[in-house]
């Protein structure tokens, strides 16, 4: 019996001509990768089965990987993850329904690309800061004593608060501040772990691309001795979509 197809959608491009993005691997075959067209709008597609697709690191790969091909040449607005259409006309039909969205975002991304930017605390760094704390390093002293309370614990919890809150606004001020300058737009993530100390996303022009890089660069330079940077991209604008887009899948 044969597969039931349908249309799985990676991203919205703008073009009137259609286009050809090579080959992707989905649901163990490989399948070509193409547009489907609305005035002057499309979607990338792929011929690929009506099933519910696990967001494995396989899969999300070749999600991914397709996007940053079509990133190469185009500005995109990335679709959901495992979305599948039953056929190229409700892809049609879905890009009317998105037109006006289409016609708000567009314009805010074209030729910007997504860049974060996450630092990460050095252990060693972070308890010597700790260490110097005065109230921290007191109340440490007592909680280690038979006479330490209930009420000394939570001291030394708000303490702690404080100190990596303030870590917080110091990278924020030192760090985050000058790089949204030179950005078009950028935001400030919220952190996932105790050392994690910025977590940014920033919305850059690619003719500032390199300028921006460079003050990455400098900023590490700097840094690098008590933190460690992870800078990744470029993405598309995932956090500067102000209307997320999601099709309603087929299945």
């Amino acid at each position: 019996m044969a597969e039931e197809l349908g249309c799985y959608l990676f991203c919205a491009i703008e073009t009137e001509e259609k286009q050809s993005f090579g080959n992707v691997a989905l649901a163990g075959k490989e399948r070509e990768v193409y547009t489907v067209h609305y005035n002057n709008h499309a979607v990338v597609v792929a011929d690929a089965p009506i099933q519910v697709y696990e967001p494995s690191r396989k899969n999300a790969k070749a999600h991914q990987e397709t996007i940053s091909k079509v990133m190469e040449d185009f500005t995109v607005i990335p679709m959901s993850f495992g979305t599948v259409l039953k056929s190229q006309k409700d892809v049609s039909l879905l890009m009317e329904q998105l037109k006006e969205q289409f016609k708000e975002i567009f314009p805010k991304i074209r030729n910007k690309i997504e860049v974060g930017l996450k630092v990460i605390g050095k252990k060693e760094w972070l308890s010597q800061e700790a260490n110097q704390q005065s109230d921290i390093k007191k109340l440490k002293e007592k909680t280690k004593s038979k006479q330490a309370g209930y009420y000394d614990q939570i001291q030394l919890g708000e303490s702690a608060e404080r100190f990596v809150r303030g870590l917080h606004e110091r990278m924020e001020n030192e760090i985050f501040s000058p790089l949204a300058e030179m950005a078009d737009a950028a935001v400030s993530n919220e952190v996932i772990n105790e050392r994690m100390l910025l977590n940014a996303s920033f919305l850059v022009d690619l003719d500032k691309e390199e300028k921006f890089d460079e003050i990455v660069n400098e900023l590490y330079e700097k840094w690098q001795d008590k933190t460690e940077f992870k800078y990744t991209g470029p993405w598309p604008a995932y956090n500067f979509i102000d209307i997320k887009l999601k099709a309603k899948s087929a299945i």
